[in-house]
């Protein structure tokens, strides 16, 4: 048993860290204050291959491991978790088309996903469907040589950057509805596609977030993920396995961001004439948090470990991304509670941890519903704890 990462994947942390602390951290409070889009960051991620993480190297991709893939998300949210958002939902979509797209579309697409000549994204949730992908209500028809998409799409990161965007839409209505359900790659520069709004958030910010219409978009057949329809649902939800890896270390991230704020703080922070970190409520304080970050990205890389076996970690990502989720809202408001006032302070960063750790409970699937599925996993029998 070996809880060490190999001499490749240490490094490449330590390429991702000083990338952090360089162009990231300097300037994430302010641009996070002020709405502005990370462009400068992006260039870099691109220079430095992170938008082909997901992308085979016969494609011109990095082919990442997923345990070296879980080690970009930690370390770009610990420096800001919007930019990290930036790609994760492209590595999610690429993932898909490398795992599930035809010789031609992966020819079509991959190369420039993975240099970032390209981007991508994913549109699954709509206004009245979220957890329950099964209750979508975009309808894509056959016409021919083209489907006929019409439906909004919501909370769709990188919408005004992705080409193509793919969209899980019903091809047909079947019971039960997963049968009818396919993924369009779908071109932002046709006819009827627009990005109707911006969605205001909490937190998440730096990247966009938006609401997609599509109005009878014209989507040719070759534009069907696979080639083959009625498999969405299953290409969906193996690459929101992925998906979850990357939330539970964007939410590790966040939390050693917390206790790093909060350990510095009360090493610095005097009050009866010593410092805060001197006081024992204090310490229990940053007992807990470090015990609850350390387990949380063992599991995390537990869980990429396991995906990176090659078997379902439907369980394992489900687990590592409730419990960091969780760590990561807890970590973010006791950090804030050490420093007191100016933890609610916009002068200080923990402020915009506490904005961002709810996302991670929230997207990829609840923390609700992440509960269900290692409880079915562990009752079928699929999964188990211990030896």
């Amino acid at each position: 048993m070996d809880f060490e990462l190999t001499p490749e994947q240490r490094a490449f942390r330590e390429t991702l860290r000083a990338f952090v602390e360089k162009e990231i951290l300097p300037v994430a409070t302010e641009w996070e204050h002020s709405g502005r889009y990370p462009t400068e960051i992006i260039e870099k991620m691109k220079q430095m291959g992170l938008f082909g993480l997901s992308v085979p190297e016969e494609y011109g991709g990095m082919g990442a491991d997923m345990v070296s893939f879980a080690l970009v998300f930690e370390e770009i949210a610990r420096g800001w978790m919007g930019v990290a958002g930036t790609i994760g939902s492209h590595s999610l979509a690429c993932w898909m088309i490398a795992r599930h797209g035809t010789d031609e579309q992966k020819s079509l697409y991959l190369e420039d996903l993975a240099s970032g000549a390209r981007r991508t994204a994913i549109a699954l949730t709509e206004p009245g469907a979220g957890t329950d992908l099964q209750g979508i209500q975009t309808r894509a028809v056959r016409d021919g040589d083209v489907y006929v998409v019409t439906g909004t799409k919501t909370w769709i990161t990188n919408a005004r950057h992705a080409d193509p965007l793919p969209v899980l839409v019903k091809t047909s209505i079947t019971s039960p509805a997963h049968l009818g359900m396919s993924v369009l790659l779908v071109d932002p520069s046709s006819p009827g596609f627009s990005v109707s709004r911006d969605l205001p958030k909490l937190g998440y910010k730096g990247t966009e977030t938006c609401e997609v219409v599509l109005d009878r978009v014209r989507v040719p057949v070759s534009g069907l993920l696979g080639g083959v329809e009625g498999r969405g649902m299953q290409q969906v939800l193996g690459g929101l396995e992925i998906g979850r890896i990357n939330i539970a270390a964007r939410a590790v991230g966040v939390a050693q961001a917390a206790y790093d704020a909060a350990l510095a703080y009360a090493r610095e922070r005097t009050a009866f004439g010593q410092p805060i970190a001197d006081f024992q409520a204090i310490q229990l304080k940053l007992a807990d948090l470090a015990t609850e970050i350390q387990a949380a990205r063992l599991l995390t890389y537990w869980a990429a470990s396991q995906a990176d076996g090659g078997k379902r970690v439907d369980m394992e990502a489900g687990m590592a991304k409730y419990f960091a989720s969780e760590v990561a809202l807890r970590a973010s408001l006791e950090s804030m509670r050490i420093h007191g006032g100016y933890g609610y302070s916009q002068e200080f960063v923990v402020e915009r941890l506490y904005r961002d750790a709810p996302l991670m409970a929230i997207g990829e699937g609840t923390n609700d519903v992440q509960r269900m599925v290692i409880a079915r996993a562990l009752i079928s029998g699929k999964g188990k704890v211990g030896w």
